[in-house]
């Protein structure tokens, strides 16, 4: 099995290299006094230790236990993942990223987001359970009433209970728009909810005190389609006037599925029978709602993503430098051994460095949309915060997906680095394939976030907030013109950044005519998007790290290093966007010509 290690060295290179986190958490008056920059090294000291000593022991032990439902419909976790979390809620970890007014740390959410990469690299299942919580906590800070945040926010915060997102049932998957689940109104000023929903990550558990459903249902004589959702809080508990879980409330996991990976988290079909719950929001307003949980569950797993190539990587290297076979075909380079260390191959260095690649660029991308998030929530002007918000939503279908999807990539690369013992279970490399393999479907598919991206974000805006993020690559490369070392990163960036304006201009025009243009289109405008995205990241983490070089630095070895990846990004990585600009601009017609009929033999 992989032994994970916090790679905090580089956290900290986008932390306080890249994106300058100490200054951003000074200009916030709300963070300014908490996230001072002992404070947050004293967090990432701490959280790394927890993730490394306590979760990342059980990651193997969740796959092979996975999780149990018993007769009476409760699931009992993997051994000692009730113990980890009875010592993360101990350490404050739930609470670490909410307001104080709730019983939050008041710290910021780029910081939770920080410490949510370590735990999900060190054990992607045991993580998943108090990251749905985060989700159902920031929907109900946002669109709960004061009672309903008294009374669950405060809980959820502490981590004494978990909550979880009830969206699609089992003719819906991504169409939320046709689910029955439905909801009618109690005397009380309750509602009865009555349907299943299946896929429920951490749906039923013993790790908590109380799990906090938030539950999609329809109210008779809603509107068809999205616009006759509402939103629900159904505990399973019902609590008591003094907080405590009282009467059990009637719904109970049905069953547990049987999936490919992610075997320590429960993933449970969930049945309500009358179960009693409270609207969220206005009627009719619950996908609206629900949106904020589904945008925070997607920069959830878009971190996801980054986090399978990290712990990809971390493998593969181990054993690449380990693993003997072969001599190098320049001669030997270990001479006293049988045979040389595979690392010294051109295609195990292409193999690892892809994934050294997407795991630092990954992280980039995520911390810049999770700093995004902080101006968002804290920013002090309207302006500050609308900026943010636009382009925190332009980022979040491309991180989203490509992430997931060059995640996947990298998990496939460490399995293959290890050649047929990648295969074999002990090894835990075949385990990160299989636990990546979903993330590239749950939360929107990856056609679903490229028509978000392409659709809703770019064409409906006429491309506006493109140009936003277009005119930033554009400013640094004209600020790098003259920089002679990073021209060969430079000149290739600028191209595409003016090749994807145009791009988005030809598909536009031919979207006009025939929508399934956009349809066609979108996957590759996406993948063409994340590696631009990701281009520009790296040549401003080279321009960094020439810097420090420059100025003179204990830490050479380092930052020739991350000017070597970026090069080799530039090299390698970059020029996959000339084969998804020729297919998105080949027409829908090579995908919609050949008649249903005609598909089968």
């Amino acid at each position: 099995m992989p032994e994970y290690k916090a790679p905090l060295r580089e956290i900290k290179f986008v932390m306080n290299e890249l994106l300058d986190m100490p200054g951003h958490y000074a200009s916030i008056p709300a963070f300014a006094d908490v996230a001072t920059p002992d404070m947050v090294d004293a967090i990432l000291t701490e959280g790394a230790k927890f993730c490394e000593q306590e979760l990342a022991p059980l990651n193997r032990i969740g796959d092979i236990e996975g999780c149990t439902r018993n007769d009476d419909g409760s699931v009992t976790t993997p051994t000692g993942f009730k113990e980890a979390y009875a010592k993360f809620v101990e350490g404050g970890w739930p609470s670490l990223a909410h307001d104080v007014e709730h019983g939050g740390q008041g710290l910021p959410e780029s910081l939770g987001t920080v410490m949510s990469e370590m735990v999900g690299t060190s054990n992607w299942s045991w993580g998943m359970y108090p990251g749905l919580s985060h989700g159902a906590m920031n929907t109900i800070a946002l669109h709960g009433t004061h009672e309903q945040k008294e009374t669950y926010l405060t809980k959820l915060v502490s981590g004494e209970w978990t909550g979880t997102m009830c969206l699609t049932e089992s003719h819906c998957g991504s169409d939320l728009g046709i689910l029955k689940t439905k909801a009618e109104a109690n005397a009380d000023g309750s509602y009865a909810i009555t349907g299943s929903k299946i896929f429920i990550s951490a749906g039923e558990h013993d790790m908590s005190g109380n799990i906090v459903h938030i539950v999609l249902a329809r109210l008779p004589g809603a509107p068809e389609g999205t616009k006759g959702i509402s939103l629900f809080i159904v505990p399973k508990f019902l609590p008591n006037e003094d907080g405590t879980p009282g009467e059990r409330n009637t719904l109970i996991c049905g069953s547990i599925e049987h999936k490919m990976g992610i075997h320590g988290n429960a993933t449970c079909v969930m049945n309500f029978d009358g179960a009693k719950g409270w609207l969220i929001g206005p009627e009719n307003k619950g996908l609206n709602c629900m949106f904020t949980f589904m945008n925070t569950a997607r920069i959830g797993t878009a971190l996801q993503g980054a986090t399978a190539s990290e712990a990809s990587f971390q493998g593969a290297l181990a054993y690449a430098k380990d693993r003997l076979a072969m001599r190098s075909l320049t001669g030997p380079k270990a001479p006293e051994k049988a045979a040389d260390p595979i690392i010294v191959h051109p295609d195990v260095r292409r193999m690892l460095l892809t994934q050294k690649a997407f795991a630092e660029g990954g992280r980039a991308l995520v911390y810049l949309a999770a700093q995004q998030n902080d101006i968002v929530n804290k920013g002090e002007t309207e302006e500050q915060r609308k900026e943010a918000d636009e382009l925190l939503g332009f980022l979040t279908p491309i991180a989203k997906a490509f992430l997931t999807e060059s995640g996947l990539e990298s998990a496939n690369l460490g399995m293959q680095v290890f050649g047929g013992h990648g295969f074999i279970a002990e090894w835990g490399m075949e385990q990160i394939v299989r636990d990546t393999r979903i993330s590239t479907i749950y939360e929107g598919t990856t056609g679903i976030q490229a028509l978000d991206l392409l659709g809703r974000k770019v064409l409906m805006t006429q491309g506006a907030s493109l140009r936003n993020f277009t005119k930033m690559v554009h400013k640094f490369c004209q600020a790098e013109e003259g920089n002679e070392e990073l021209a060969a990163l430079v000149k290739p960036l600028a191209e595409v950044n003016k090749e994807w304006g145009d791009l988005t201009m030809k598909i536009g025009m031919t979207a006009m005519k025939n929508r399934d243009e956009v349809g066609a289109a979108s996957v590759d405008y996406l993948m063409y998007s994340g590696y631009a995205v990701l281009g520009y990241l790296w040549a401003r983490m080279a321009k960094v790290a020439q810097d420090a070089l420059a100025n003179g630095t204990t830490e050479e070895d380092y930052y020739k290093a991350k000017l070597t990846t970026a090069k080799f990004y530039f090299a390698r990585i970059l020029p996959r966007t000339k084969a998804h600009a020729a297919t998105m601009l080949a027409g829908a017609d090579s995908l919609m010509d050949l008649a249903e009929e005609h598909f089968a033999f």
